[in-house]
């Protein structure tokens, strides 16, 4: 038996979440590689899916947790043996199959990555799918053609997760960053992280003119919307914008303009079915290139206790940085 957050749909048709225990033969039969999580993380999709804020559960019940990092305990998968110390992020992980908020997790070989042989199972997972998220973003303008020379970059959703590994990243790199939040209070949390500029979030989150003054040369955004189309309709031309996330809606209610009189480019970033060979680039990078000290800064440690009500948290803005879970406390 061991420990796990378990949901399942009640009579109202809401998401019913528990701290219980499970066999381990209750495991999906489809893994092939059984393995003990040592820790994993609250990302935004995770706290929508224990909050039932959002229909990301597939199947009922399920164990969420997109996230995990630990060793493997057995294996019929030819890649994986006893020992070997992985990383997990997405393929519906937590949302079709069980997931990684439990001591144990039976999961399919090809989803899994080796872990950097200098980065621990706790700094895997202070980083998570947020930070290599940002990883991906902040590659994707590199691929495009955007250097610290070509101007300012803008991050959007600053002081959440993939916000706040991005300025880390970006700033690493030498790029000036300018952070947008709704929390100017934490202007010296993302002045500490690398950001030349904080900007209110208000400049943002209204609907603008489809065309506006110039200002950005790249911009990672994790909120979609309103913040979004102006952040597009700011980009310089030539500029690329990296979309991510919907903390604000999944709407987009822009113009074509920027696109064609300005060739901006909008790429989506995916980090759930992400190949493997992006995946390795990504965490290789965060590996050599990010800061660990500022990691362990933004990172807050909890237990498997605390899952449930710090969702409802991270749902509501609440949460500054990265949620940690630590599955052996």
């Amino acid at each position: 038996m061991f420990n796990a957050i378990l949901l399942n749909k009640n009579g109202d048709g809401g998401t019913d979440a528990q701290l219980t225990q499970i066999d381990e033969a209750q495991l999906p039969e489809d893994g092939d590689v059984l393995v003990k999580v040592d820790y994993s993380t609250i990302n935004y999709k995770d706290g929508l899916a224990i909050t039932g804020k959002s229909p990301v559960v597939r199947k009922w019940p399920m164990v969420p947790g997109i996230d995990g990092a630990g060793e493997v305990i057995s294996s019929i998968h030819p890649e994986w043996k006893v020992g070997d110390q992985f990383i997990l992020n997405g393929w519906g992980v937590g949302e079709a199959h069980w997931g990684c908020l439990a001591q144990r997790a039976k999961l399919k070989g090809d989803w899994l990555i080796r872990r950097p042989s200098n980065m621990s199972a706790r700094t895997a997972m202070a980083i998570g799918t947020a930070g290599y998220t940002a990883m991906l973003s902040a590659i994707a303008l590199q691929e495009q053609g955007i250097t610290k020379e070509s101007g300012d970059i803008l991050v959007t959703g600053a002081s959440g997760g993939v916000g706040s590994i991005a300025i880390a990243i970006l700033s690493s790199w030498g790029y000036r960053v300018v952070a947008s939040t709704g929390k100017l209070k934490e202007t010296e949390y993302l002045t500490a992280l690398g950001a030349s500029e904080v900007i209110d979030r208000a400049e943002l989150s209204i609907q603008g003119k489809p065309l506006q003054k110039e200002r950005w040369a790249g911009v990672i955004d994790s909120v979609g919307s309103h913040t979004l189309a102006n952040a597009v309709a700011q980009t310089r031309y030539g500029g690329v914008v990296t979309a991510c996330g919907l903390a604000q809606g999944m709407d987009f209610p822009a113009s074509v303009a920027p696109f064609i009189l300005r060739s901006v480019k909008l790429i989506g970033i995916d980090s759930v079915m992400a190949s493997k060979a992006k995946r390795l680039e990504a965490w290789e990078r965060l590996a050599h290139d990010l800061d660990i000290n500022k990691i362990n800064a933004i990172t807050q440690e909890i237990s498997l206790n605390d899952v449930i009500s710090r969702a409802s948290d991270i749902i509501q803005g609440q949460v500054r940085g990265r949620l940690l879970v630590n599955l052996n406390e």
